[in-house]
């Protein structure tokens, strides 16, 4: 289990727990992280392995995941077990993602500075072998740096229209968005008018 997916020795024990659970019922997790406050909330994104997921599958996977945990909980305190989806400005924790989203704006961080920096943004340029490759703007040049994945503190992608754009043609293309359903609201309101 690597550090992005799972960052904390607690972080990475809930995993070896749950991962099984939610990869049994066919979905993928994307991170596991355990947040502090007055109340810990156990945060755990997932999809399908063709990305999305819905809110009833959430839902079957809280489920789930709140049954093991009532038999295997390491977790003394009081918490809440949020189950969601990455959203759009989704963090990047597998190698696989960063080919999935070549050509998007992505942020990355680097446990190490590396040639004096750790934070790059620029454009996903997909990986090759272990690094994850991006185009960063550097004095009116675009220069493609190769990062090592093992070096990665944090990564997500940047919300840009283009990226909104690409998740709403996802959801249509995959018939989770029917835009026939606002065909009635415009006959609505025509006859309002009359």
């Amino acid at each position: 289990m690597n550090d992005l997916i799972a960052k904390s020795a607690i972080d990475r024990r809930m995993a070896e727990i749950i991962t099984p659970v939610i990869e049994d019922m066919g979905f993928e997790v994307v991170r596991i992280r355990l947040m502090g406050g007055m109340t810990k909330t156990l945060q755990i994104m997932v999809q399908r392995p063709d990305g999305g997921i819905e809110v009833d599958e959430c839902g079957q996977i809280s489920t789930a995941i709140s049954a093991v945990l009532d038999v295997e909980d390491p977790l003394e305190d009081a918490y809440a077990l949020e189950v969601s989806s990455p959203g759009i400005d989704r963090p990047l924790t597998r190698l696989k993602d960063f080919e999935q989203w070549e050509g998007y704006e992505a942020r990355v961080e680097t446990t190490e500075m590396i040639d004096g920096r750790r934070r790059f943004r620029g454009i996903l340029a997909g990986i090759e072998g272990d690094e994850v490759l991006v185009n960063i703007e550097e004095g009116g040049e675009t220069i493609t740096v190769g990062l090592h994945f093992d070096w990665l503190s944090d990564a997500k992608l940047i919300l840009t229209d283009e990226l909104i754009r690409e998740m709403l043609r996802a959801r249509k293309a995959a018939g989770i968005i029917d835009e026939t359903q606002f065909d009635e609201i415009e006959e609505d309101t025509s006859k309002a008018e009359d």
